[in-house]
């Protein structure tokens, strides 16, 4: 299969195309995958962006169809996700009330075990415009396994010491993406680096792989390949592999590559242990 683009270790792989068709045409298994699948929320609403209001529409793939596109849509990614993880492997989906209930739902419908529902509270969120309803401040991530009886992998030890020793409790206040993040451009819906390298930290081992099938601008990958794990990435659209493309080729720079691996787990000292 062709890649888009490949790291000159082969540790960060980009493919173009719909991964619905993607994942059907290689047999490879994952220890990890993580999904930012289309919320479907892109509904010519109005938000607040820098203190200025801003149209909610993230482009035609995040348009609603109703809620049985919805659902057929996320039963067909995630039965061919299913089918590239390792039996041991999990699944993390990020989602907000417009789309997790039928993710949730599909997960179940597919025989996965969910684990949590992690609840990613944002530091500062936008002010909700129309005043009848509370401001969304949150957005949820369902962490599954793929076999119901086979045991999954959770650094629970580590998710304590980032937790100043105490059980890591599924209610995660994280700060959105900072400035350093969007050096080539911003995904509209991009996650932050310190969200993904703890979902990366708590349930995957050194040199794992880990597979995004809505790769977006790449941050996966960048927190993955932070941590000394192996990615491959799917995306549809050029400007955002652009970008993601762009992201990676920054870290052959070791000066860049040692600060921001200190930026996005900050709780830890990467140079006495390994992660």
């Amino acid at each position: 299969m062709n890649s888009y683009f490949k790291s000159q270790s082969k540790d960060f792989t980009l493919i173009q195309g719909d991964c619905v068709k993607v994942m059907a045409e290689f047999d490879f298994n994952f220890d990890m995958i993580f999904a930012d699948p289309p919320y479907f929320l892109s509904n010519d609403g109005i938000s607040i962006q820098s203190g200025k209001p801003v149209c909610v529409n993230k482009g035609e793939w995040d348009r609603s169809k109703g809620r049985e596109f919805t659902d057929d849509f996320n039963h067909q990614w995630l039965k061919l996700a299913r089918d590239k993880l390792k039996d041991d492997g999990t699944i993390w989906v990020s989602g907000t009330f417009h789309n997790i209930f039928s993710i949730a739902q599909m997960l179940d419908r597919l025989n996965f075990k969910i684990l949590n529902a992690v609840v990613w509270e944002k530091e500062n969120p936008p002010p909700n415009l129309a005043c009848r309803c509370l401001t969304h401040s949150s957005e949820i991530i369902v962490w599954a396994r793929k076999d119901k009886k086979k045991p999954h992998y959770y650094n629970y030890d580590l998710m304590r010491e980032i937790n100043a020793g105490k059980q890591m409790r599924d209610v995660w206040k994280l700060p959105a993406i900072e400035r350093w993040e969007k050096t080539f451009g911003k995904h509209p819906a991009q996650k932050p680096l310190r969200l993904l390298a703890r979902i990366i930290l708590a349930s995957t081992q050194p040199k794992a792989w880990i597979l995004d099938p809505f790769s977006g601008s790449g941050t996966t990958g960048i927190a993955a390949n932070l941590l000394g794990r192996r990615f491959l990435g799917i995306e549809k659209e050029e400007n955002f592999l652009k970008i993601a493309k762009m992201r990676r080729e920054e870290l052959e720079n070791p000066a860049i590559y040692s600060q921001y691996r200190g930026k996005i787990v900050p709780e830890l000292s990467f140079d006495s242990k390994p992660i």
